[in-house]
């Protein structure tokens, strides 16, 4: 989590951090991601921060919603997912940089519920889905005074 916070202080000095896909990464969060429509599903992401604070994803990693109960408008990914998602990060020398989830039927932005269950040090990404297709994608991280979200430009680059 150093390093994230080290990010963190290093691109408060201009717009922010950019979170940097290959197309392919993002290309399989929206499939899965689409293939749960109606329902919210969602993963992890690992990656590392590099050139000017801007932050890599080399990995997204499908995790279970462990909802029980209102699926269409709530994720869970539970403790032993998240400690399970760390050690898979150690093991390939990144970083659990964030985490995303889908919002079906509902724009890319952090919900009121969503602020209150995301820490400050990592990206979100929200994928709006429509009718089981992608409609917008856009990356979030939550301000250390935990009162809003700030944007986070989203790049992608073709796979080689």
């Amino acid at each position: 989590m150093s390093e994230m916070r080290e990010m963190r202080a290093q691109t408060d000095e201009r717009s922010g951090p950019h979170l940097i896909f290959d197309e392919e990464v993002l290309s399989g969060i929206s499939e899965q991601l689409g293939a749960a429509y109606p329902e919210e599903a969602c993963g992890g992401l690992l990656g590392r921060v590099v050139d000017d604070g801007d932050v890599e994803v080399v990995e997204a990693v499908s995790l279970a919603n462990a909802r029980e109960d209102e699926r269409r408008r709530r994720y869970l990914i539970g403790p032993d997912a998240v400690l399970a998602l760390e050690r898979r990060a150690e093991k390939a020398e990144l970083q659990v940089i964030g985490f995303y989830h889908s919002h079906p039927d509902a724009p890319a932005a952090p919900s009121k519920f969503d602020r209150e269950h995301a820490w400050p040090w990592y990206i979100y990404l929200i994928v709006q889905i429509q009718f089981g297709r992608v409609a917008s994608t856009k990356a979030w991280r939550l301000t250390e005074d935990r009162e809003r979200f700030a944007p986070v430009a989203v790049d992608t680059r073709k796979t080689m």
